[in-house]
């Protein structure tokens, strides 16, 4: 079902955990919230809001994640063998029983005769007593080999990879787990605790030979409280290792800060980053602190310093902006 018609501007939209994909000339934004709620655009700037991918909630979700409230969380799309593949999470906060799922369409146009979201259920799951990771926030990447691989994860003991098979549905090594990035865990943390190691929301980001893995640091979603940061290590290859600037493994506590917050924009995390029309960006969410923190959509620019590291201006976050400017 369409919710009401509306449009607003780019630093106006209400998002959490935003990410995005271009089928034409539109641009289609996701986002976590009942459903999965997702917007239109031709623009980047002023946003049409579309519906939700989930009249209810995934059919996986009740089983998997108990105490599960039909926020679907933390989607990632992708197009793979002709098909758009949406990957969800569904958990119940600060807590370890956890799935990602994955939904495929021929098309993202909802007014199109072919748009119809097929869910094809449980990629990889998490289990408390048994996992002392989150299966939570997933990104996929495509190595040069073609293969698929999901980075996912949240606290515990950090961001997880795992092989995908030829559909990219399914683990193609199920229970081999490699990590690739992670902070501090101390020893005698419970393991049904997330603990202190806050870091999650991965997104890697190939481009001229490296592939850039990008994190969030810090406590989301706790409005003055809230710590979120963007950091970055790199690699030559798709499975890592992630170095940061100073050559510290993400998966030894490293990352190299991008883009942190203001005065005016709190909290700035759980990022994409895409190459739209030959212009990098970078996609987050931010806390207005004059809008009682509400979370709202930024799309900011990336460019790129000698090294071969993505910089961001935190001065766009003052105004509404377009990359096809």
């Amino acid at each position: 079902m369409l919710l009401a018609q509306a449009a607003a501007l780019a630093g106006q939209v209400s998002v959490h955990d935003p990410v995005m994909a271009k089928q034409g000339d539109t641009y289609y934004l996701y986002s976590t919230g009942p459903g999965i709620t997702f917007y239109s655009s031709k623009d980047m700037v002023n946003w049409r809001a579309e519906g939700r991918i989930f009249s209810g909630h995934p059919a996986a979700a009740a089983k998997a994640a108990p105490g599960f409230d039909d926020h679907v969380w933390a989607p990632d799309i992708q197009r793979h063998n002709g098909k758009y593949l949406l990957y969800y999470s569904v958990s119940a906060f600060g807590k370890n029983t956890s799935a990602i799922g994955v939904t495929v369409n021929k098309t993202l146009d909802p007014r199109s005769p072919d748009y119809k979201w097929e869910d094809q259920g449980i990629v990889v799951q998490s289990v408390p007593g048994r996992d002392i990771w989150n299966a939570i926030d997933s990104n996929v990447v495509e190595d040069e080999e073609g293969t698929g691989w999901m980075a996912f994860g949240s606290f515990w003991g950090g961001i997880k990879m795992v092989k995908l098979d030829q559909t990219w549905t399914r683990p193609a090594e199920p229970q081999v787990w490699r990590t690739i990035a992670a902070r501090e865990r101390p020893a005698f943390t419970k393991d049904e605790n997330g603990g202190p190691a806050e870091i999650e929301a991965p997104f890697i980001f190939h481009k001229n030979g490296w592939y850039y893995l990008f994190a969030s640091w810090g406590l989301c979603c706790q409005k003055e409280r809230s710590t979120y940061h963007v950091v970055v290590g790199r690699s030559r290859s798709a499975t890592g290792p992630y170095l940061d600037k100073e050559g510290k493994d993400m998966a030894l506590g490293g990352g190299s800060l991008v883009v942190r917050g203001n005065a005016a924009w709190k909290a700035l995390g759980h990022n994409s980053a895409y190459t739209f029309d030959g212009k990098d960006v970078m996609v987050l969410h931010a806390y207005e602190t004059a809008d009682k923190y509400l979370q709202k959509l930024k799309v900011l620019n990336m460019k790129w310093d000698s090294a071969g590291w993505p910089v961001v201006d935190p001065a766009e976050l003052d105004r509404y902006q377009s990359v096809q400017q």
